[in-house]
């Protein structure tokens, strides 16, 4: 081997971590397997006034913390008007603790919030005949 090669493997030797060593801040989990561990669910208030026909879907890129609570939220896409409704519904939203070899961790996922476009039909209520 020559000097050039082992010197190379002594840096990555010294500066390389341990197995068994790695601490993270957080993991990154899908979100299909975040949505089954969602324990609550706040719905989020659709604009009122002129802004009522805006639809769509707003994503946020989170931080879950250890504890099942939104640490963090970045709107990732969305209409701006849709955004601070999103946000307020979603930091109340509450997850089951996420296990990482026993031990609860904070999780990077990602959220989506729909806004359903308004069809112009407002729901009549059910009468007893009809149920």
């Amino acid at each position: 081997m020559t000097r050039f090669a082992a010197a190379i493997l002594f840096v990555v030797a010294c500066y390389s971590p341990a197995v068994g060593q790695v601490k993270t801040d957080r993991i990154r989990v899908a979100e299909n397997v975040m949505q089954g561990m969602l324990v609550k669910k706040v719905d989020p208030q659709p604009p009122s006034g002129d802004a009522s026909n805006i639809h769509g879907e707003v994503v946020f890129k989170a931080v879950i913390g250890k504890e099942g609570s939104i640490e963090s939220l970045q709107a990732v896409s969305g209409h701006p008007i849709l955004i601070p409704p999103a946000i307020n519904a979603v930091k109340q939203w509450k997850y089951k603790p996420f296990l990482l070899n026993g031990e609860p961790v904070k999780v990077e996922t990602t959220i989506r919030v729909n806004f359903p476009a308004d069809d112009g039909n407002p729901q009549k209520p059910q009468s007893a005949k009809e149920k």
